[in-house]
């Protein structure tokens, strides 16, 4: 069996390798019209930052390294231009000297990634505007950096690279501005998560424009469509990718909605013995069976190894993805995985929504707070989607929340986990434990939870509503709900006759849990409608103040 790879980074290597590893007679042949493969490109804003020192350290293999360890042939800056399905042969040109050989295949694996998107901004081909995606990018812009020292940057683009980015180019000493055309960053993310990485942003120097869109560069500024003028050194453009799928499209292959191909679960195309994998394929969501596309090496080299697999006789799977991703944004950690919440309302969720705040681990040895948006399905009780910002513990959680996801868990769950505690890790109620239990209260009608925004829409409506601060009066004076009443915990016992039983009431504290408490004294006492609101008086002027 000959098998052709066309593209060999992340996606491309892992189906030589696996293959092999199953089949020791196949031929494998990669072709791969770049300089370099089998790099991490998601280090590539970490060289550029300083924290990676040698840029060979995201290229650790080359072409001989494989020929020796899988006996697979690799040949860099050859460029596969056309294929007959019919015949299952293709041409290929060799990019340095412009020969054309023909080659021919029994199976043929698309793995030629994504490109990144080149808006139409006047001026986006000029030397001091850069791409990030190939190690040839990440050198460029390296050199650029020590021989022309430019003091300003423009970031074009705020999702992973473009955060990344300006993370790192602002810890290597440039002034960062950060452009986004929408009105928030991280289009994965809600706003009012989104905001609280914005806030931090703000906070670390990185002057943040959004809603604006930039229709113009020249040597020294860029131009936005609102007629924003910006002192510019250098432009770094980060608007996202495009799956290369010309070639696929030429020979017929089935492109989704996403841009795209279609793959089932086994990679396969429309096509007989053609396959997709990673940045070129769409995946499909956990949840709810439908295309996705999410490109991540993690994904891809997880598409590489099944195709690999299926290819050589394998029953491997692609079992979906539910676009989990992590950030890192100076010291604060940003995860996602799911749905967010506007995505699971898209659906047709009636969802209930948690705002959970609490400490990554003991808060006598200096555990800091984590902030978990957790969103449920009412109907079922299953976990739709968390996302969480914090400085610790945010990648610990929100792999325990994929995991629980993955296997569709019920928010009741995960109050069962027996996770791991001990004072410098955890809390004796772990953040996740409690996101599950204060979820299945709400669900459950025994404690519901209201969000800033819904609490916000009932008092602009003129509902008569009453509000509750149960904190020290101390804490109610410098900040609160407009037109709340403050009765202590301590003191609502007694004081309960003073307020109307039949009308809506909602209680809250700082963060939630003494709203909480309160919620259950009032729901004893005969209270019926009675909510707490979700992530307490902290969330509540967050959201005011973002709104």
């Amino acid at each position: 069996m000959k098998i052709i790879i066309i593209g060999s980074v992340a996606a491309g290597t892992s189906v030589a390798a696996k293959a092999r590893r199953n089949d020791e007679n196949a031929d494998i042949t990669l072709y791969n019209a770049d300089y370099d493969i089998s790099y991490s490109v998601c280090g590539i804003p970490y060289f550029l930052g300083g924290e990676i020192e040698e840029l060979e350290t995201l290229t650790p293999r080359n072409p001989a390294w494989f020929k020796k360890r899988y006996n697979v042939d690799i040949f860099i800056r050859h460029e596969v231009t056309t294929i007959d399905a019919d015949q299952k042969k293709i041409q290929v040109k060799n990019l340095e000297t412009n020969e054309v050989k023909e080659d021919d295949y029994d199976v043929l694996v698309f793995a030629t990634g994504a490109s990144p998107i080149t808006p139409a901004i006047n001026g986006v081909e000029k030397k001091h505007v850069f791409q990030v995606r190939t190690i040839q990018n990440t050198a460029a812009i390296d050199q650029f950096i020590k021989q022309m020292q430019p003091k300003k940057v423009t970031i074009i683009g705020a999702g992973y690279i473009g955060l990344e980015m300006a993370e790192q180019l602002k810890i290597r000493g440039l002034d960062v501005t950060l452009v986004q055309r929408s009105n928030q960053v991280m289009s994965h993310l809600d706003k009012d998560i989104a905001s609280r990485v914005e806030e931090h942003l703000v906070k670390k120097g990185v002057n943040l424009v959004l809603n604006e869109e930039v229709s113009a560069i020249n040597e020294k500024e860029i131009y936005t469509k609102s007629g924003r003028v910006m002192k510019t050194d250098m432009v770094i453009l980060a608007i996202g990718v495009r799956p290369n799928t010309q070639l696929a499209k030429k020979m017929g292959v089935n492109i989704g909605q996403s841009g795209a191909i279609v793959v089932n679960s086994k990679m396969q195309t429309n096509i007989p013995d053609v396959y997709a994998v990673g940045d070129v394929a769409e995946s499909y969501s956990l949840i709810t069976g439908k295309p996705l596309y999410r490109p991540l090496g993690s994904t891809a080299n997880k598409m590489g190894r099944i195709a690999g697999d299926v290819i050589t006789g394998g029953t491997l799977e692609h079992r979906g993805i539910l676009g989990t991703g992590i950030l890192r944004v100076f010291d604060l950690a940003v995860g996602q995985t799911g749905m967010n919440e506007t995505e699971a309302l898209e659906e047709g969720y009636d969802i209930e929504i948690l705002h959970n705040i609490k400490p990554a681990r003991a808060e006598y040895l200096g555990g800091k707070e984590l902030i978990i948006k957790a969103i449920a399905d009412r109907k079922t009780g299953r976990i739709l989607g968390v996302q969480i910002v914090g400085q610790e513990g945010v990648d610990k959680r929100i792999d325990v929340f994929v995991t629980a996801i993955t296997f569709k868990a019920k928010a009741e769950d995960l109050f069962h986990l027996d996770l791991a505690y001990a004072p410098p890790f955890s809390t004796t109620k772990d953040p996740v434990m409690y996101t599950g239990m204060a979820l299945q209260n709400a669900i459950e009608k025994k404690n519901k939870l209201i969000t800033p925004s819904e609490l916000t829409d009932r008092m602009e409506k003129g509902e008569e509503i009453q509000v509750i601060d149960t904190r020290a009066t101390k804490q109610y004076q410098v900040s609160c709900v407009e037109s709340a009443i403050n009765i202590p915990l301590g003191e609502l016992r007694e004081k309960s006759k003073e307020i109307n039983p039949n009308l809506p009431t909602i209680t809250y504290c700082n963060s939630g849990v003494t709203g909480n408490a309160a919620q259950n004294v009032l729901r004893n006492l005969g209270f019926t409608d009675i909510y707490n609101l979700s992530g307490g008086n902290k969330n509540y002027q967050h959201y005011r103040k973002n709104k």
